[in-house]
């Protein structure tokens, strides 16, 4: 039973490859049949466009109005003839087929030599045939293939009348109304067709070919068919079988290894024949610069690829790839330059892939890769780690060497997803990562991106609402006088009560708004409900936060100035409070604008003072009024005696340059005294207060020593 058995299972396999050798052979028979009609299909069309080019460049006008004498006529179609037409004899002839003109083999010729013709070919003009016999058509060009004796002529005809003439009967002279050419058809020439539309071994023969997807009629003048146009049709399958042969034997001994072989390298032949077809219809799969597959031709195949998963238990990966300082490439030497290094980079990337393995251009300088039949989980690192060595070695542009790197977002299936769509969202979220994290790196989508992608597209998409329909907040956190008695300033913090995620504090949206540019009227919400709310506030200072970004923008103070005015607030109670940040790259501009911002009573403060590493210098050329201690000095200071000397030195050199100093994050009543021992003038912190609503401060005021309890504890 078990031999029975084992013998249909091999029988049904020698069935299965019989069937797909004989496919294979069928299809390729039919493709080449297919492209032995274009090319004849196609020497008819290139003989149209060279008429239609004549007579659009005038060169036929006298010849059909049959204006010139006969010997003149005679002259000039001989010059068209031997110049423009490659034909063997070629004649100008009525609709009656009385010949005008006529050449052959650059002699004149005469009627009875398109007579001859016409008797090869009755349903020429002036042949009388009723029917027009089997040929190619397109638009007004005409052509057979007729074989007489042991030579094939190829017979082209082109009617020259217009549209409206077509129809009518000649009256009075006749004119010309046909170009009659004919050629014989000889080997070499057959050879060349063959060569270029891939049809081997491309020939006239006299003896009926049996496989009618390898023949073609050539007819006699009587219309029987005694030649036929014939070829070789490819046979991949047989191919496919020869290369079995030697194997066949082995699966008698070890069917199931070589079941596993067998189906492996019909797989690769029918990729084969695959590849052949899109080499057929690459114009429309190749992106044009780069030689690679198009977005168009990714797609496809990921969805292929995505649907074989669940059948092969494979896994794959997909790496999109964006080119760093591919700009500045292009800026620098020019679009050439770029278009060159798109190649390049093409170039490097598919010699680094597997067979098997995609990579497209998806458009600009991205790129795209499919990983398939990946057998370890690192093998997307290793190939993540390869490209980026062969993108940062030089790349000799121009004879100049330019040096690039690339970031990469790899997302894996099925564990990330099992649909196009979701692979590639979630491979340019790595991507993004990638790039955001210093770029020239790869870096694989990880679940905790989400949250990040989320917040970005929410704070892009809610916050902007949020500010149009006033659904912010704003606390405000006391500054205090050294000894604790009495509130001298409040600092406007902005707060996020979102509908469905909660309170979202700023340390989420602040940066997120300053890479989406909402940034500016984020901040110019803030400083226009702070100026309303701290009028209610008199004698009390207000300060602001001011985003580098912000504070960039070219109509900043006339923002400020105009809020002020809007709101009626006081604009020498403003006090705003800048990081180094805000003068580091563009120190000019940044002190035409404070000392505007001056000029209009506004005070300024620098904030953080001390995290940054050239301080004294901003102290000493801008035109601040205030410094304020970085939190983190008062944070170390009881465990380490440098940040006490450190905070002790800040304070005096405030003093001495007459500013006012200020120190952030006092939260105890042991810095409290440290501060007020050393002279500092403000004091803001959870000692004294956190940042609390509009109502607090204003219950705050109305307390003779509002934060004595604090002091006491």
């Amino acid at each position: 039973m078990l031999a029975i058995a084992f013998a249909l299972v091999l029988a049904a396999i020698l069935g299965v490859m019989i069937a797909m050798v004989r496919d294979a052979n069928l299809i390729e028979a039919e493709r080449q049949r297919d492209r032995v009609e274009a090319a004849l299909t196609t020497q008819v069309h290139l003989r149209r466009l060279r008429f239609e080019n004549l007579q659009a460049a005038g060169v036929l006008t006298p010849i059909l109005n049959s204006v010139l004498p006969s010997a003149t006529l005679q002259w000039a179609f001989a010059q068209l003839a031997n110049r423009f037409l490659d034909f063997d004899g070629t004649y100008l002839v009525t609709a009656s087929g009385r010949v005008l003109a006529g050449v052959e083999q650059r002699q004149t010729a005469a009627q009875t030599n398109y007579d001859a013709l016409v008797r090869l070919r009755p349903d020429l003009p002036g042949g009388g045939a009723r029917g027009a016999m089997p040929g190619i058509e397109n638009g007004p060009v005409r052509a057979v293939l007729v074989y007489h004796g042991s030579d094939t002529f190829g017979i082209i005809s082109a009617d020259l009348r217009r549209p409206e003439q077509a129809g009518q009967q000649e009256g009075g002279a006749e004119t010309a109304a046909f170009i009659v050419g004919y050629r014989k058809l000889v080997q070499s020439q057959l050879d060349e067709l063959g060569q270029r539309y891939r049809v081997p071994r491309l020939e006239i023969v006299t003896e009926r070919p049996a496989d009618p997807l390898r023949r073609r009629d050539v007819p006699s003048p009587d219309g029987s068919v005694n030649a036929w146009l014939s070829w070789t049709p490819e046979r991949p399958g047989d191919a496919m079988i020869s290369q079995f042969a030697g194997a066949l034997g082995a699966v008698i001994a070890l069917f199931i290894a070589l079941f596993a072989y067998v189906y492996h390298r019909l797989r690769s032949a029918a990729q084969q024949i695959a590849s052949r077809e899109r080499q057929i219809h690459r114009l429309a799969a190749q992106d044009e610069l780069s030689g690679l597959p198009n977005r168009r031709t990714f797609d496809l195949r990921l969805d292929q690829e995505l649907a074989q998963l669940g059948r092969t238990k494979s896994a794959l990966a997909v790496l999109l790839l964006d080119l760093d300082r591919f700009k500045a490439v292009n800026d620098t030497y020019g679009h050439n330059a770029g278009d060159e290094l798109i190649r390049q980079v093409a170039s490097r990337l598919t010699t680094i892939l597997r067979l098997g393995d995609t990579v497209a251009r998806l458009g600009g300088d991205e790129f795209g890769i499919i990983q398939t039949h990946m057998t370890a989980p690192n093998a997307s690192a290793a190939l993540g780690q390869r490209i980026l060595d062969a993108l940062t070695a030089p790349f000799e542009i121009g004879g100049v060497a330019v040096t690039i790197g690339c970031s990469i977002g790899i997302a894996h299936a099925p564990q990330d997803g099992a649909d196009r769509s979701t692979l590639l969202r979630l491979a340019d979220t790595a991507l993004y990562q990638a790039k955001n994290e210093g770029r020239n790196r790869y870096s694989f989508f990880e679940p905790q991106m989400n949250r990040a992608l989320q917040m970005k597209r929410m704070v892009e998409e809610d916050l902007r609402n949020a500010i149009a329909s006033d659904q912010l907040l704003l606390h405000f956190q006391p500054q205090v006088s050294i000894d604790g008695a009495s509130i001298v300033g409040v600092e406007a913090l902005v707060r996020w009560p979102h509908p469905e995620h909660g309170m979202i504090p700023p340390s989420e949206f602040i940066s997120i708004a300053e890479e989406r540019g909402l940034i500016v009227p984020l901040s110019e919400w803030v400083l226009r409900r702070a100026c309303e709310q701290a009028r209610q506030w008199p004698g009390i200072k207000l300060a602001v936060n001011v985003s580098p970004i912000q504070f960039r923008h070219k109509d900043f103070v006339a923002s400020v100035i105009r809020v002020l005015e809007e709101t009626g607030f006081d604009a020498e109670r403003l006090e705003l409070e800048l990081t180094e940040g805000v003068v580091v790259e563009d120190a000019d501009a940044a002190e035409a604008a404070m000392m505007d911002l001056r000029a209009h009573g506004v005070s300024l403060a620098l904030d953080d003072f001390g995290t940054g590493y050239s301080s004294l210098i901003y102290l000493r050329r801008f035109a601040f009024d205030k410094i304020k201690i970085d939190r983190s000095f008062l944070e170390y200071m009881e465990a380490t005696g440098e940040s006490a000397i450190l905070v002790h030195s800040v304070v005096h050199l405030g003093r001495a340059l007459g500013l006012r100093v200020c120190a952030e994050g006092v939260e105890t009543a042991e810095q409290h005294r440290f501060l007020q021992a050393i002279g500092c003038h403000e004091l803001q912190g959870f000692l004294f207060s956190k940042g609390v609503p509009p109502e607090e401060i204003d219950r705050l005021l109305t307390l003779e020593r509002p934060f004595e309890q604090a002091l006491a504890a």
